[in-house]
């Protein structure tokens, strides 16, 4: 495993939390932001932490925009 795959898959899962959908999937597993406010999850805790760590990749969707086609090019020039 090399720096370079390391790189692609981190980058693939902040795409996956990127695109997941608030009211389709988050809201039915207490992951909403919702969860936080009312108290029923410790924004400290483990899941709170993850529902911050899903938010924060939600918010830099325009660097993995650019991340996505650096990686895009790099795989078409080098194979």
């Amino acid at each position: 495993m090399s720096l370079w795959t390391l790189l692609q898959s981190v980058l693939l899962v902040a795409n996956a939390f990127a695109v997941l959908n608030e009211e389709r999937f988050l809201e039915p597993k207490s992951l909403s932001q919702s969860a936080i406010t009312s108290g029923y999850v410790s924004a400290h805790g483990f899941k709170g932490q993850l529902i911050g760590l899903i938010y924060a990749a939600s918010y830099l969707r325009m660097p993995l925009l650019a991340a996505n086609a650096i990686v895009i090019f790099v795989k078409v020039l080098f194979g």
